[in-house]
């Protein structure tokens, strides 16, 4: 009988605990049915729905001029 391999070990659990640590989490509500269109588009970019919307935001602000300091 094979053993069962143990993929989330202590030390994976500590990894992971310290990178959730250094992130901050972001809500974005939108009306039904666009999740799996904005998936799509995602996916259709070879990007997770998380990069996407980061790179999307992010383009947003630089082509509108919209960069502001840290501090506002």
């Amino acid at each position: 009988m094979q053993e069962e391999k143990k993929y989330y070990t202590p030390a994976r659990a500590k990894a992971n605990k310290k990178y959730i640590s250094e992130l901050e989490a972001l809500t974005v509500r939108v009306p039904k049915g666009q999740r799996a269109y904005y998936q799509q588009m995602a996916k259709k970019s070879g990007e997770s729905l998380n990069a996407f919307t980061i790179r999307a935001l992010n383009y947003l602000i630089k082509v509108e001029g919209l960069e502001c300091s840290e501090e506002e």
